[in-house]
């Protein structure tokens, strides 16, 4: 009698099985399902506001043209990148291309790091601010709508406050003419041609600086 109640014991195993498979792969369905609703779901922090229109009056200013290169414009932009982000390890790098700007950092989600890979079209705007209409972008193997990666973008990187993400629009708004310089001085695009490599800015600098 003894051995025949041991052997009526032993099938439940068998169904313990069962029931821990079935309990990993919900975790694995709940971790999937956060995943994208940490993608999908809008940002708490209410939507960026546009630029408002910069107020710079010239009068008392002295003009000067300034021409550089892709390579040192690059450099500057990632040494300001790398200036602001310290030690942040979601950190992102903007690389000057032949025709276009190009983003590439990635996103860090549950302890794994997705590579974010963006493609930018400059177009410079009549206030001497830029414009970058977004061409291509990837989340690693997702395939997500672009609107939904900026959003992250925008909640998730650190950008200054004169960058304007707008994921509507597919776009991003540098406002270079509210950039706060040293000595009051002020920058506006004046071309930024990259397939000809002819990047140039107007540089004002108050009058009062050459004891004017």
């Amino acid at each position: 009698m003894v051995e025949n109640r041991k052997n009526e014991s032993q099938p439940p195993k068998q169904r313990d099985w069962k029931k821990y498979f079935k309990i990993l792969a919900i975790a694995n369905g709940i971790i999937l399902l956060l995943l994208l609703l940490l993608i999908f779901l809008p940002a708490f922090s209410p939507a960026p506001e546009p630029p408002k229109e910069a107020q710079f009056d010239s009068s008392d200013s002295s003009e000067f043209t300034i021409s550089s290169t892709k390579a040192n414009v690059n450099e500057l932009i990632n040494a300001y990148i790398d200036k602001e982000l310290n030690d942040n390890s979601d950190n992102y790098s903007v690389v000057l291309g032949d025709d276009a700007v190009e983003l590439s950092g990635g996103i860090t989600a549950f302890g794994v790091r997705i590579p974010l890979q963006m493609t930018l079209e400059p177009q410079v705007q009549d206030n001497g601010d830029l414009l970058l209409v977004q061409r291509d972008i990837s989340l690693g193997s997702l395939s997500l709508p672009n609107d939904k990666v900026l959003k992250y973008i925008d909640r998730y990187y650190k950008t200054p406050e004169w960058v304007t993400i707008n994921p509507d629009e597919e776009s991003i708004y540098v406002a270079v003419t509210q950039m706060e310089l040293e000595n009051n001085f002020h920058v506006e695009v004046e071309q930024f041609d990259l397939p000809n490599d002819n990047l140039s800015f107007k540089l004002y600098i108050p009058n009062d600086t050459f004891g004017l």
